[in-house]
């Protein structure tokens, strides 16, 4: 189970999602079963079994994921409002298969958005907006939805503007942001999961869990959303099988004091925050980096 549990959750869901796309209201009940599933076997089959307990985080997280998914729903919903205000391209391949007009969203989106992650650990001022994902303590399904509104809308327009300029159509756009949900899910993933080989094509939690590490820059890495491809293209894909994450490896480790309630984290990108040391680097983890390089 724990090699089949990633394909099985992403193509199982996705491909239910594509069955149900004429009635695209089916989508949110589908989406609250793949979050029920994910709690549940991060239960089963937990990496970090420390990870599965509280830490006063549980109704800010349920904040920051019905206020991002409700942000999405109403892009998606907005949609034919801006086909109205654009021209009509008529780039947009309507007369493909569902499933490859899905797919080829998915990539043009994955590309934007994770153009827009990168450019956000280098941006002091996107980074306030960016810190608040990065300030969990613990990596569960639900922290792929905690994102500052604001970083949030930067991410939908760089991965979906250009799509919306090729005249995206909604139901495509529905299914986009359902699978985006998905991959978050497994993204986040607290189940010990065993991809294998996929680690080259899904950016699923063994390849992401790294990207949170809080050690100054050395998470600066796997920033793709779906596709490890554009972090190869980069400069910036990393694979540690050699390094058993610690219970407390993940945060920002020069702001261990980072706001944890859900309206101070909505603040504190406009607060001027006070200057820490960084966290220092464990020395299992730097002799794994060291043997890679």
């Amino acid at each position: 189970m724990r090699a089949l549990y990633a394909p099985l959750f992403f193509f199982g869901f996705i491909a239910t999602a594509l069955s149900l796309a004429a009635h695209p209201l089916w989508l949110l009940p589908l989406l609250a079963s793949a979050v029920l599933l994910s709690f549940t076997c991060e239960r089963l089959m937990p990496y970090k079994a420390a990870w599965n307990q509280a830490q006063g985080d549980s109704r800010r997280d349920v904040c920051h994921a019905l206020v991002n998914e409700c942000l999405t729903l109403c892009s998606v919903a907005t949609i034919p409002l801006l086909a109205h205000c654009l021209a009509e391209t008529g780039l947009w391949p309507n007369q493909w298969p569902l499933a490859l007009q899905l797919l080829l969203a998915i990539v043009m989106a994955d590309l934007g958005i994770t153009l827009v992650h990168y450019a956000s650990h280098r941006s002091p001022l996107l980074w306030r907006l960016h810190a608040v994902h990065h300030s969990v303590t613990r990596l569960y399904g639900f922290n792929g939805l905690m994102k500052h509104p604001a970083h949030q809308l930067l991410e939908t327009l760089g991965g979906t503007l250009p799509l919306l300029l090729l005249g995206l159509p909604v139901e495509v756009a529905s299914l986009l942001a359902f699978s985006v949900s998905i991959q978050l899910l497994l993204q986040h993933s607290n189940v010990d999961m065993r991809i294998g080989r996929l680690r080259h094509v899904f950016a699923w939690a063994p390849v992401h869990r790294l990207h949170h590490l809080k050690y100054g820059s050395t998470g600066d890495v796997n920033f793709a959303l779906f596709f490890p491809l554009w972090d190869r293209l980069l400069g910036t894909l990393l694979y540690l099988p050699g390094y058993a994450l610690a219970d407390d490896d993940m945060g920002i480790g020069d702001q261990p004091d980072y706001p944890q309630t859900y309206l101070a984290q909505l603040r504190e990108p406009w607060i001027s925050a006070g200057a820490h040391p960084p966290a220092v680097l464990p020395t299992a983890l730097r002799r794994a980096l060291a043997e890679r390089s």
